[in-house]
């Protein structure tokens, strides 16, 4: 999966896991009048239909390998290390470019844009196709 495809899934990961959060009462204005959470009866605390999203993902970004059944704990150990390292690199750089666009909307202080909105322009930015200089 190519970086700027995890990027837009940590967007829309994101994203969703903002409206979940604003809908079930956890974010500042997010009940729903009454006083009361708008969240579905019985719905586990963070959980929602974003963990379905992140289970996506991993699985996508995570390869399939194999370890030898005669593989020692410590083999078998760096073998899982050096088949998810790279997946594991891919998903925090996706993350965190993320963050650091959002905290550098946030530390400028600016009001004239949401995350929301940032997070949408920034899901434009990533499906455009690169550009040739």
């Amino acid at each position: 999966m190519e970086q700027n495809e995890v990027v837009l899934r940590a967007i829309g990961i994101l994203t969703q896991s903002a409206e979940w959060i604003r809908t079930t009462g956890r974010h500042p204005g997010g009940t729903d009048g009454t006083g009361t959470a708008g969240a579905e009866p019985g719905a586990a605390p963070g959980r929602g239909s974003g963990e379905g999203q992140i289970g996506s993902l991993l699985a996508e970004v995570f390869p399939s390998f194999a370890v030898s059944s005669e593989a020692t704990p410590l083999e078998a150990a760096h073998a899982v290390t050096e088949a998810a390292l790279p997946a594991i690199m891919q998903l925090i750089g996706a993350f965190t470019y993320v963050y650091s666009e959002l905290a550098e909307l946030h530390d400028a202080g600016r009001t004239d844009i949401t995350s929301e909105d940032l997070l949408r322009e920034l899901a434009l930015r990533m499906s455009r196709p690169p550009q040739d200089n």
